[in-house]
């Protein structure tokens, strides 16, 4: 584990946008396993940034999210399908056939098992992105 240390937010998010752009561009077909929550959000619109400038393509990109709301559709505003789309899937060339989210609808051991599926399908992640909430929860 490397731990670095940043200025501010904006440079915080600059450099854990570097580390994500890096494994892209060195393996374009990679696993993502991505977060969610207010910190990454800088990160993801620098993500943005990017791919609009044409610095950078998802286009072969595979994400996988760690886990989902139970009880909320994926167009909830709370849900972390939403997230996902709205802060970064919804701006950027990946195909979002290439991304997962678990649902948080239905059989949530069902859905446990079809996220456990899809990480032994993808492989281990090649980078995967965690957050440390206020309380100390990862």
């Amino acid at each position: 584990m490397r731990i670095y240390q940043a200025e501010n937010y904006k440079a915080m998010s600059r450099r854990a946008a570097n580390i994500i752009s890096a494994q892209v561009i060195y393996k374009p077909n990679c696993v993502l396993g991505l977060a969610t929550g207010g910190t990454p959000v800088g990160l993801y619109q620098q993500l943005v940034e990017w791919y609009k400038k044409g610095d950078l393509s998802f286009a072969e990109t595979r994400s996988v999210n760690l886990d989902e709301y139970l009880g909320l559709s994926p167009h909830h505003e709370q849900s972390y399908r939403y997230f996902m789309d709205t802060n970064l899937f919804d701006h950027i060339n990946i195909d979002k056939k290439n991304t997962f989210v678990a649902s948080g609808m239905g059989d949530f051991e069902a859905n446990a098992r079809e996220l456990e599926e899809k990480v032994r399908e993808g492989g281990a992640a090649d980078l995967q992105l965690l957050g440390i909430g206020n309380n100390g929860h990862i």
